[in-house]
């Protein structure tokens, strides 16, 4: 099983549309059993995947998965995709800094993750922005860190901060997320790193949250699913070097 952590510093960067793309790109083109772990109050990343309700049956328990009140298998739920299942995230989230303070164990989520290790075989974690309590315990569970960078200077500043946060503890890959090639900005931003992945703006990439489903589902032959599928596969190339 590999763990791959969706997170950046910034909000409003593309982390969950990248997140749910991502896991339908590991269930539906590599045939993996993939777990999404939505590990944001905000609950973006559940709100896409959950079947036929707007919030998780299990909501408000997903804090107490990290209390060890609840077992995580209790709460993960089919999705509409096959191989994608979902654990979701509530509001209870909000609380999970103060939690693993108090708690004072720092590998909390990874002896979580190594008991799910059995059932998945790539479990990708939509994580809230900042730097925090759970960015701390994301940072010592994943084997990959994928970093959606909208291309300005000062996205670029903060993902460099992140670099510096991780000290070489975690493998990272930048991506360019959010890119217009007619922006003269963008195309100086893509010119200074052109070996980072590239996510497009697109219209129907912005579909995705108005149909509550990955583009490669209804738009599976668009440049945005060509560019998601691509970014997968660098993935999967990262995981297996």
């Amino acid at each position: 099983m590999s763990t791959i952590a969706i997170y950046s510093l910034k909000g409003g960067v593309g982390k969950t549309t990248l997140a749910v793309n991502l896991a339908w790109s590991a269930a539906i083109q590599s045939s993996r059993r993939t777990l999404l772990w939505d590990l944001d109050p905000q609950a973006a990343s559940s709100f896409l995947l959950t079947l036929n309700a707007d919030v998780p049956k299990h909501h408000g328990l997903a804090q107490s998965i990290f209390a060890k009140d609840v077992a995580p298998e209790t709460l993960i739920e089919k999705t509409a995709i096959p191989r994608l299942d979902l654990l979701g995230a509530d509001s209870s989230l909000r609380g999970l800094d103060l939690l693993f303070h108090e708690m004072d164990k720092k590998k909390r989520l990874q002896k979580l993750l190594a008991g799910l290790r059995k059932d998945y075989d790539r479990i990708l974690l939509d994580c809230p922005p900042g730097l925090t309590e759970t960015t701390e315990q994301v940072m010592r569970a994943a084997d990959l860190i994928v970093v959606p960078v909208i291309p300005s200077p000062l996205s670029e500043r903060a993902q460099a901060d992140v670099i510096a946060h991780l000290g070489g503890r975690t493998d990272i890959m930048p991506v360019h997320s959010m890119v217009d090639g007619r922006r003269k900005l963008h195309a100086d931003a893509l010119a200074r790193h052109p070996d980072w992945p590239v996510i497009p703006t697109a219209s129907q990439i912005e579909q995705v949250t108005a149909r509550r489903a990955p583009i490669g589902s209804f738009a599976p032959r668009s440049t945005g699913a060509a560019a998601f599928g691509r970014l997968w596969q660098a993935i999967e190339r990262r995981l297996a070097a």
